[in-house]
């Protein structure tokens, strides 16, 4: 009598916290625990004609070059196509390499790309100069109001791109009524979906085509290595996603993504803290009377809430914070602070806060700072792993100084 085959052999089956475990996972003839690392840059093939059928793509899962493809990669590629729900994925170097590899491989000399202005520096770069250096024409909108994309679309619109929550000042965007626009209009909506994360938001569910991720920040979440990727459907990430990867070289090391795949082991709990903490910050601050605003998507002040709650199952772990005093006052804060650091990063075990009109948003003008919200006092704060009763503490002290 045979046995009944198990239905957890199929990891598609797996709750979101076990396939960040097990998704992906591929064991050597040692049958080790922990993924193997693949530290090599090219493989050797048993017959000549073999190579040529690789080559050729004729044969599955097979690896030729690591710039291609690499088996440690291929299991942090294939655990992250799990958790979001995509089809395949690539992943690259960083998470600036992931943006641009998703947005200049869907458009040709002559498109016309429309984005929400509300980006952060490195992703408004590629949409407003790089781009347009290639012959992409771009449109920025006010994101907020999902018309303004309708407005700017044109018969040669192949792309639009979105961050949602956006960096740094929260604000939220409809994706589901902007994926309809942009499908209506024959375009791809591509969604930077790093400060809601994988675990709280899902964008292809939602209509988007490709997700990017800067896996630096919350799948890593300890300031260790940096990382990215692009994922969607199989025909578009092994299609023109693949092919700029192969071509250009942004390519992800086997070592960061060993390190990614430890990171994914931990992610769901280091999230779901860092998110019970961000919620108990927000609250604490946000009557208190040296700050204009606290900026959380799952705040009730927050001009979105409604469709956070829609769209978003939690607010995830950041926050934003609006001082009275301008500059100086948000200086004054941060150099203040003994537990909090201060860092441009985000997504770490270590809570981070930066001052985004002269770090991360430094090189945009005033007037489109001021557009976008990005204020002289105000404060982007990534909550960490850190008591919550003791980031309170160190902000209510640092507000005191003030």
């Amino acid at each position: 009598m045979s046995k009944e085959k198990n239905p957890l052999l199929d990891p598609a089956r797996h709750s979101a916290a076990t396939q960040m475990v097990h998704g992906g996972g591929k064991r050597s003839s040692f049958n080790e625990t922990s993924e193997a690392i693949f530290l090599n840059s090219g493989y050797s093939y048993p017959s000549s004609e073999h190579a040529e059928l690789l080559f050729q793509g004729k044969i599955p899962g097979g690896h030729n070059y690591s710039r291609f493809a690499n088996p440690t990669v291929d299991m942090f590629q294939e655990r992250m196509a799990l958790i979001e729900g995509a089809e395949a994925s690539r992943a690259f170097a960083s998470g600036m390499a992931a943006v641009t590899n998703a947005v200049m491989s869907q458009v040709r000399a002559g498109d016309h790309i429309v984005a929400a202005q509300a980006l952060f520096g490195g992703c408004r770069y590629v949409v407003e100069d790089y781009a347009p250096r290639f012959g992409v024409e771009s449109t920025l909108v006010d994101g907020r109001d999902p018309e303004n994309f309708a407005r700017a679309m044109k018969p040669n619109t192949k792309v639009v791109f979105i961050e949602t929550p956006t960096n740094p000042t929260l604000e939220l965007v409809d994706i589901k009524a902007v994926a309809e626009i942009a499908h209506a209009h024959g375009a791809k909506l591509i969604v930077d979906n790093v400060f809601s994360t994988a675990l709280y938001q899902k964008p292809l569910e939602l209509g988007a085509d490709l997700v990017t991720y800067s896996a630096t920040k919350h799948i890593d979440g300890q300031g260790r290595v940096l990382g990215g990727i692009v994922l969607g459907s199989k025909a578009l990430i092994e299609g023109d996603v693949h092919t700029f990867l192969r071509q250009t070289g942004a390519t992800l090391s086997a070592f960061n993504a060993w390190v990614l795949l430890k990171g994914l082991e931990t992610y769901a709990l280091r999230v779901k803290q860092m998110t019970d903490s961000a919620e108990k910050v927000a609250e604490a601050l946000g009557a208190h009377p040296k700050i204009n605003r606290v900026i959380y998507p799952h705040h009730k002040s927050h001009p979105r809430y409604e469709l956070a709650k829609r769209q978003m199952t939690r607010g995830s772990t950041l926050l934003a914070l609006d001082v009275k005093g301008g500059q100086e006052a948000a200086f004054t804060l941060s150099d203040s602070l003994a537990v909090i650091l201060i860092s441009n990063n985000l997504g770490d075990a270590k809570s981070l806060i930066t001052h985004p009109r002269t770090t991360t948003h430094a090189r945009l003008t005033e007037e489109v700072r001021l557009e976008t919200g990005v204020t002289p006092g105000l404060l982007r704060l990534s909550v960490g792993l850190e008591d919550p009763d003791d980031l309170i503490a160190d902000l209510m002290f640092a507000l005191d100084q003030v």
